[in-house]
């Protein structure tokens, strides 16, 4: 396990450095210069030379990705042409808002849905498995812009129970700590603070988990039915064991591990498509950042942005690979 561990983490240095010639490339050669978007419309020829100059703009493409690796090993993600700050610094609160809302949604998605998925396979055709497919295929096709207004409009306008935009209070910010504000809040031991962050969190987390939620719902009950078929569960249950015993105990471990394929694909597809989920419920976070930053053309933030949430991508699918052989040990690397 640990050779394997290791053996992983070195193949990790080849793709990430793939990562990087592939995202550096694609926004290198995006038309518009830099330069001239940071010092305006009016500035001199001049003026942009000596910037290009400044940046190694004018350098060959080789040392610009030389240049701009040696700075990723270094932590430093360059400046925003927007803000003129330090990018690094900028992304880190936008990073925990997203994984913030991110492990919500799939808290969401993976209770909900591998409990369905294991109630319809266990009661296969009653009432709750086909109405919890119904659910299951009308949620896999619901567009979330649709999904989250419908929420902002029942549940925010109508019904005012939950808020229907933004991350907290905006008349009593919370001070950050760690800028997962769920853990600030017991940090300050503010438990009325802690309620409202997690009502801010219920509509875009119900939007964004939806349709993991639903894939998870039918992938558990597709695992699940192929290994309660298995010759080794009617030995479980020739020996006496009862449902619940052979389902939880012995048909779940198994049937998990497609699910964990599933739910690690889906995660990170959460974290690169958070986007549209953060501008509608206007959630400060990753996402957002680089939408903003395609709107001001802000190279190096999209750059960067689309670089961390690829890395993270991989890491994920790294820690469900290793999860795959500590749940089967019959799993040999």
């Amino acid at each position: 396990m640990l050779a394997y561990t290791i053996r992983r983490l070195l193949m990790l240095i080849p793709v990430l450095l793939g990562m990087t010639l592939l995202v550096f490339s694609i926004v290198h050669f995006i038309p518009g210069n830099p330069a001239q978007i940071l010092l305006g419309e009016t500035a001199t020829e001049e003026a942009i030379e000596k910037l290009e100059e400044q940046m190694g703009l004018n350098k060959p493409y080789v040392v610009q990705y030389g240049i701009y690796v040696s700075n990723l090993l270094q932590g430093d993600l360059g400046i925003s042409l927007k803000t003129k700050s330090e990018i690094a610094t900028e992304i880190l609160p936008k990073l925990a808002a997203t994984f913030e809302l991110t492990f919500f949604a799939m808290l969401f998605a993976i209770f909900i849905g591998v409990n369905a998925g294991i109630i319809s396979a266990w009661k296969q055709n009653s009432w709750f498995d086909f109405l919890a497919m119904f659910f299951a295929l009308v949620g896999v096709s619901m567009p979330i812009f649709w999904l989250a207004l419908m929420e902002q409009w029942v549940f925010a306008q109508e019904l005012g129970w939950l808020p229907a935009s933004s991350r907290e209070n905006s008349r009593d910010p919370i001070t950050a700590i760690t800028h997962f504000y769920v853990i600030d809040s017991l940090l300050h031991l503010d438990f009325e603070r802690l309620i409202t962050t997690l009502k801010h969190l219920v509509l875009p987390s119900i939007a964004l988990g939806t349709i993991p939620m639903a894939i998870i719902a039918r992938m558990t009950r597709s695992s699940m039915l192929e290994v309660m078929n298995s010759d080794y569960i009617r030995t479980v249950r020739a020996k006496g064991a009862g449902q619940f015993l052979v389902v939880y105990k012995h048909a779940l471990k198994n049937a998990i591990i497609p699910v964990l394929t599933v739910i690690g694909l889906q995660t990170g597809v959460l974290l690169g498509g958070a986007i549209l989920t953060e501008t509608i419920f206007s959630w400060p976070g990753v996402g957002r950042y680089i939408f903003d930053a395609i709107n001001y053309r802000d190279y190096p933030v999209i750059q960067s942005g689309i670089l961390i949430v690829a890395f993270i991508f991989v890491m994920i699918n790294l820690i469900v690979d290793l999860l795959y052989s500590y749940i089967d040990p019959r799993i040999k690397y």
